[in-house]
């Protein structure tokens, strides 16, 4: 269970098929889920490292996806 405290930041990535994963803006950092994982995958310094993170996190050879913020 995810104990830390949520900024209200949050953003979807969404891929050719719909919704992915997100990213949500934690006191620690930028948090990254992919949508079938039960826990995240690990909380990074920026934006745009979470970002890279979901997209190496995707199937091989995946499309950057788009990002909105919720």
């Amino acid at each position: 269970m995810n104990d830390k405290m949520m900024t209200g930041q949050r953003w979807v990535a969404f891929g050719p098929a719909g919704a992915v994963g997100s990213i949500e803006h934690t006191e620690d950092g930028y948090t990254v889920r992919i949508l079938e994982d039960e826990e995240p995958r690990g909380t990074y310094p920026t934006l745009q490292v979470a970002k890279s993170a979901l997209h190496a996190s995707m199937t091989p050879g995946s499309d950057w996806p788009e990002f909105h913020e919720h």
